[in-house]
């Protein structure tokens, strides 16, 4: 069947669709992405301004329309931190609702973790062993480990890479005093998340996914997407350290330059730079592994997983061991 899966992120809109069948891989044949930067137009209270609003409703019509025109059987919709902190998401969501006829269902973010460990282990499969999978997003930052599919530890800190950005970045580039600062900040929201999951076993292997460790990893000399998904990439504590005690005197503008830096998210990367480090450190990590699968595809698989010709419910929750979120009825989520 043909899936589509609409991503609602801090930063982007982006609609996935792939061809896909149970007990198969999913296979990309299309990949739409709009910038929104939807956390950057939270007013003062929280609340996502009727600006941002709008564009949400505009981005997820062209996004509905684009999976009908592919021939979609199915839109997963969801929306990670930018709505799940928002204030007034009730009212955004129904308005969304009311006007495109997609209803995104807001992930708590110990789910974003799970579904993105769930594609981690079918990437990697059974022999790797014990997994570490850490994730960081433009609003939070995801972290997880497991022997199983289901993740035996799912973590989600407010350490995204945009959320710091602006929350701890006042000057371009950020002064020593600034950095410093984020450093202790960091450190201190990770150690009590870092000793659970050590406490959970030690990993055979670790994992960064998502756009900041490729980011992260091309810089240090991993092989670009023009290697294709296959292509080994590796990203090690010593290599990040060096590259953080570099990018940190530089200006967004410049490190918008750098080969394998997104032009939009190129003030975001110093920060991540330094949440991508210190998790390393914390959890005591040599080198992460880049898993070119992430929280989309943990999505389309669970979704598969859920096909018997007959039933359109994921009873994932109700099935996985301490249960696997809410996304459990896809049915209704897309009047097409």
């Amino acid at each position: 069947m043909r899936l589509g899966v609409l991503d609602v992120g801090s930063n982007t809109v982006h609609l996935l669709v792939v061809d896909a069948h149970r007990g198969g891989h999913p296979t990309p044949m299309t990949s739409d992405k709009v910038e929104l930067r939807l956390a950057e137009h939270l007013d003062p209270a929280g609340a996502l301004t009727a600006a941002g609003a709008e564009a949400l409703v505009g981005a997820v019509q062209r996004a509905s329309a684009a999976a009908a025109e592919a021939g979609c059987a199915d839109l997963l919709a969801f929306a990670t931190s930018a709505l799940r902190d928002a204030t007034n998401s009730s009212a955004v969501l129904a308005e969304v609702r009311h006007r495109t006829g997609v209803s995104l269902e807001v992930l708590p973010g110990e789910d974003e973790a799970r579904y993105t460990f769930l594609a981690v282990r079918r990437w990697y499969g059974w022999s790797a062993g014990r997994l570490l999978v850490l994730d960081i997003g433009g609003g939070s930052l995801e972290l997880a480990a497991g022997l199983d599919e289901h993740a035996d530890v799912a973590e989600s800190l407010p350490m995204g890479a945009g959320r710091l950005t602006r929350q701890w970045f006042h000057s371009d580039p950020p002064s020593r005093h600034e950095i410093d600062r984020l450093r202790e900040h960091v450190d201190a929201q990770l150690a009590p998340v870092a000793r659970r999951l050590r406490r959970a076993g030690a990993p055979d292997l670790a994992v960064g996914t998502s756009k900041t460790f490729r980011s992260l990893a091309r810089l240090t000399g991993a092989a670009p997407s023009s290697a294709g998904p296959r292509a080994r990439r590796v990203l090690t504590r010593v290599g990040l350290r060096q590259l953080a005690a570099f990018i940190t005197r530089m200006s967004s503008g410049d490190l918008a330059e750098l080969e394998g830096v997104s032009p939009s998210r190129s003030h975001q990367l110093v920060a991540g730079a330094l949440v991508a480090e210190a998790a390393m450190r914390a959890l005591q990590v040599s080198q992460l592994e880049i898993c070119p699968w992430a929280l989309r595809e943990g999505v389309i698989l669970r979704r598969l997983d859920t096909l018997d010709g007959m039933s359109r419910i994921d009873r994932s929750a109700q099935e996985a061991l301490g249960g696997l979120g809410s996304l459990t009825s896809y049915e209704a989520r897309w009047t097409g």
